[in-house]
């Protein structure tokens, strides 16, 4: 047991923090000096061999401490950087700003600022781990008045993306590549704050651990800013802090935290639940706390209103006494008026606040009864694990005990196959993805390529799946569990939906084919055309009638008194007009008895 803890805590972890807030050329910032405090102070309590905390450091002294830090990084296992303050990023390259630079042109990043690749350069000599952390991502005021010197060059907004080309090495950046991070209101910016949360966390994976400062920092910015890592670690988990071994049975981890909060509930005083809470100022106990300080304060508030109304009474009762004036004496009756209503609202208060703190006790009391019983399952599980292992030890020597002939049975190898644990094939986060978008492509709830980026199109397609599956899954993301639901369907869950004029066939869409006569009708389905009858009109048969005998008539001799007839009924022939054959006004082609004028 000495031999296993010396070799787990053999691992060397060394770490520089920067953090720079005193420009000389632009205004201060006032956080990054705040942050490398609180995020150097965080590596101190993780049990770092070396943490070295810079702030406020020129050019020459940033080149300095990294070279001086790559001397430590050689014997070191673990190497980690975290730098606050501004960055810049030139036709692509990124480079942290030191608080002596004036940047007049674009020209002077280059003499004047300290590029990423020298930190990287400073980390590169550490045998398990290279970390670089960039809480640089701020909106740079020096971009804003650089002179450009070649128009073609670019500077970009916040960092640009980096891929390191070395192994087990990540950079995480305050904001994604092309955006800018929050400096925040309060005294540390959100992305340290998040980092000291889940980073020192024991046994917890880096990324987990950076996903986890992801979540915190989208919600604390009104997702606006997203933190984002570069780079690629292995298969196991490299936490920051080693979860330390267990050496026997481990008993409830809020056990302690339970024994003190029953200390401070048979002391209940004010001082005692401060101290509780000062000590443990999260979680659920801490909950419970604060509402027995709330039962406190609003005892508290009911005792000095009504020693407020005792006063205002005796106030009265001497004022009455010595014979005072009437207005005085209102006065007097409406101060013990309002006294009196604020004792009454305190004592309801005060009920209130305690119906609280007894239902959050109850709350307690039933949540430390599910953990013994959970405890309890947990320990007969592995009571009937350790039983059933050592059934199968012993069976294993009874067959190794027979005759070679009765190993040989098919019974005997089925029961030992039964028996044997079968062969695990852990995913990484990337193939676990890959392998859910292909099982939902395959069931037909996935029209997208499984290219192994969770976006909103395979988390609509999980959601989809849930629906038509009947599961409950979380399609925020891809789970080993939902791998296997998904593989335990043999064929399509999800519906296939086709546009008007096709229908499904087999996991495609064709077009619907009628024979000749029939056509697709509003249902979708192939039904008769109706067939069109010509519509004789008798109005146009007594037209042509008329024009047929209009034309077999001789033609009326010119004299006057001749009449016209039409639509609108007959008159006489106009003065200098005779009758004659003109063409019909709506189809030219025949001809019609008319009047015709010079």
């Amino acid at each position: 047991m000495s031999l296993a803890c010396g070799s787990a805590h053999a691992d060397r972890r060394v770490a520089l923090i920067i953090g720079n807030s005193a420009y000389k050329s632009a205004p201060k910032l006032s956080n990054p000096v705040n942050d490398a405090t609180l995020v150097g102070g965080m590596f101190k309590k993780a049990g770092f061999d070396s943490v070295d905390v810079r702030l406020d450091l020129s050019a020459s002294e940033m080149r300095r401490m990294l070279r001086e830090f790559a001397g430590r990084t050689r014997d070191a296992d673990m190497a980690v950087i975290y730098y606050a303050g501004h960055g810049i990023e030139l036709d692509g390259t990124n480079y942290l700003i030191p608080t002596d630079a004036t940047l007049e042109t674009d020209g002077d990043v280059l003499d004047e600022t300290i590029p990423v690749e020298r930190a990287l350069f400073a980390v590169e000599p550490a045998k398990q781990l290279r970390l670089i952390i960039l809480d640089a991502c701020r909106d740079n005021p020096f971009a804003k008045t650089m002179k450009r010197t070649l128009a073609s060059r670019a500077i970009g907004r916040g960092l640009a993306k980096v891929e390191p080309t070395s192994p087990n090495t990540m950079i995480a950046f305050a904001a994604k590549a092309g955006s800018t991070a929050s400096d925040g209101d309060a005294r540390n910016s959100p992305f340290a704050a998040a980092l000291v949360d889940h980073l020192p966390k024991p046994g917890l994976d880096l990324r987990k651990a950076f996903g986890f400062v992801r979540d915190d920092v989208l919600k604390a910015t009104g997702y606006k800013q997203e933190p984002y890592v570069y780079g690629s670690l292995g298969g196991d988990d490299v936490p920051l802090v080693v979860k330390p071994a267990a050496t026997g049975p481990q008993g409830n981890p809020q056990e302690a935290i339970r024994r003190d909060y029953e200390l401070a509930l048979q002391l209940a005083t004010r001082d005692g639940w401060e101290a509780f809470l000062s000590a443990y100022p999260d979680g659920f106990y801490a909950n419970l706390a604060k509402g027995q300080l709330n039962k406190i304060g609003a005892e508290e508030t009911r005792a000095a209103a009504e020693q407020k109304a005792r006063a205002a009474e005796q106030e009265k009762a001497r004022l009455i006494a010595e014979r005072a004036q009437k207005a005085e004496q209102e006065k007097a009756s409406a101060a013990a008026k309002a006294a009196e209503e604020a004792r009454i609202a305190a004592e309801k208060q005060k009920q209130i606040e305690q119906a609280k703190a007894e239902a959050a006790e109850r709350e307690r009391k039933a949540a430390e009864a599910a953990a013994a019983k959970a405890l309890a399952e947990k320990q007969a599980a592995d009571k009937a694990k350790a039983e059933l292992a050592a059934k199968q030890a012993a069976e294993k020597a009874e067959q190794a005990a027979k005759p070679a002939a009765d190993r040989q049975l098919p019974g005997a190898e089925q029961k030992v196959a039964a028996l044997s644990p079968g062969p695990t094939s852990p995913l990484s986060a990337a193939d676990l993805t890959k392998s859910v978008q292909s099982e939902l492509r395959r069931v037909g709830c996935l029209s997208a390529a499984a290219d192994g980026d969770w976006n909103a199109t395979s988390q609509r397609s999980l959601t989809l799946f849930n629906k038509y599956a009947g599961t409950q899954f979380d399609v925020k993301l891809a789970s080993v569990d939902a791998l296997d639901a998904l593989k335990a369907k043999p064929g399509r869950v999800c519906p296939l939906v086709c546009n008007f004029g096709f229908k499904a066939d087999g996991d495609q869409c064709v077009k619907i084919t009628c024979r000749a006569g029939y056509h697709v009708g509003d249902d979708n389905e192939c039904e008769k055309i109706p067939e069109k009858k010509p519509v004789v009109r008798e109005e146009s048969r007594r037209r042509d009638t008329d024009r047929k005998q209009t034309e077999a008539a001789p033609s009326a001799p010119q004299a006057s008194g001749q009449m016209v007839c039409g639509s609108a009924g007959c008159r006489p022939v106009s003065k200098g007009c005779r009758l004659g054959l003109v063409s019909h006004p709506s189809n030219p082609a025949n001809k019609i008895t008319g009047e015709i004028c010079n």
